[in-house]
């Protein structure tokens, strides 16, 4: 499918985050011509960061597929299809609505496991233990806090940094998320986040990592994409590491050239595609 020069492009945002969390590259975007469209989780929308933490009630129950859903939505009421990038779990969902066909380019950014996708390293394990570690609160709508975020998005950066990006930032978590993500890791068929990874219509995917990545390391990134590969699909899947960054990616000191490359990666490829894709 080819494309204008400056198609539309959907943002997704990622677990204890907001559509706040891509202003970077949603400037850097439109100031090339695209429309950029942010919207948030539902439960999040458009609310501003303290009013989701006083009130986190909208959030809790919420699941992948509701998410999916709510995005597929928005996606088809678009005049063209657009580009798609999601971080985090944002990129989960990226490689639901890629397995929908209602992109032209996609980009998981630092994104989580799909499923059947088993890789699980101790610092990934790590950052969703908050969570898991109460079953009983699977639908419930846990605050982050401040040393699990450092940890979680601010390694890079003193604790006092860490802590003005949590202020300015950082919201309550969906935990149903949480626990159908890891959920699917073990049920390719039945997970909720299943996609057809040999699907062969499926437009060009990049999936880009941070080198000191705590939630996503590039271990993950590499298994996805080998899972695609090994599906014998000639749909193209490509990856991208970078060095010195972490899951603050998108917004981390830096976050320009990351931007730049994947808007890059994803105009070349949709244009590349035949009109029949």
């Amino acid at each position: 499918m080819t494309t204008t020069g400056t198609p539309p492009i959907v943002l997704i945002h990622g677990l204890w985050m907001t559509p706040k969390s891509w202003n970077t590259w949603a400037e850097r975007f439109r100031s090339l011509g695209h429309d950029v469209i942010v919207p948030g989780w539902p439960g999040i929308d458009d609310r501003p960061v303290a009013d989701i933490r006083s009130n986190p009630e909208p959030l809790k129950g919420i699941g992948l597929k509701q998410i999916a859903d709510h995005y597929e939505r928005i996606i088809r009421a678009l005049p063209e299809k657009p580009i798609i990038m999601g971080h985090s779990f944002g990129g989960v969902i990226t490689q639901m609505l890629a397995d929908r066909g209602l992109g032209i380019a996609y980009v998981g950014v630092t994104p989580g496991q799909t499923a059947g996708v088993t890789t699980l390293p101790a610092s990934t394990l790590r950052t969703g233990f908050p969570i898991l570690s109460n079953p009983f609160d699977r639908n419930g709508a846990k605050p982050i806090s401040k040393g699990h975020f450092h940890f979680t998005f601010g390694n890079d950066l003193s604790r006092d940094a860490s802590d003005r990006i949590w202020e300015d930032f950082a919201v309550n978590s969906y935990n149903r998320v949480f626990f159908e993500g890891v959920a699917s890791t073990l049920n390719e068929k039945g997970g909720v986040t299943h996609v057809d990874y040999g699907r062969t219509d499926r437009a060009p995917l990049l999936i880009i990592t941070g080198e000191i990545d705590h939630v996503v390391p590039p271990a993950i990134g590499r298994s996805i994409v080998k899972k695609y590969r090994r599906s014998g699909s000639p749909a193209v899947v490509d990856y991208r590491e970078f060095a010195g960054r972490t899951h603050r990616i998108v917004s981390q000191d830096g976050w320009e050239e990351v931007a730049d490359f994947a808007l890059t990666w994803a105009l070349e490829h949709a244009e590349a595609q035949p009109a029949s894709a």
